[in-house]
């Protein structure tokens, strides 16, 4: 079982799940997709916002990848809740 976070929306499952499952992807990609079926801009900002948490990595030019992280709350084993966002 997955344990959420407050600050997280029913699209960052769908969205680790499939980055998980293509190893990297844009918002573009998953917006395009019939796996994630929300809008490349709300993509876009829930990317940077489990990016903020450590969930997924930054690969350069809008690309992301599940981080160690990332594929441990996918795993149930990382509770959300307690992860702290990067100020920086």
């Amino acid at each position: 079982m997955r344990l959420s976070a407050d600050w997280m929306t029913i699209a960052d499952d769908r969205l680790l799940e499939y980055i998980a499952k293509h190893e990297t992807a844009t918002p573009t990609e998953m917006a395009e997709s019939d796996l994630v079926r929300f809008k490349r801009v709300h993509l876009q900002r829930r990317c940077q916002k489990l990016y903020q948490y450590g969930l997924v990595r930054q690969v350069g030019n809008g690309v992301y990848m599940l981080s160690e992280q990332g594929q441990q709350y996918l795993d149930g084993e990382l509770d959300a809740a307690e992860l702290k966002p990067d100020e920086n």
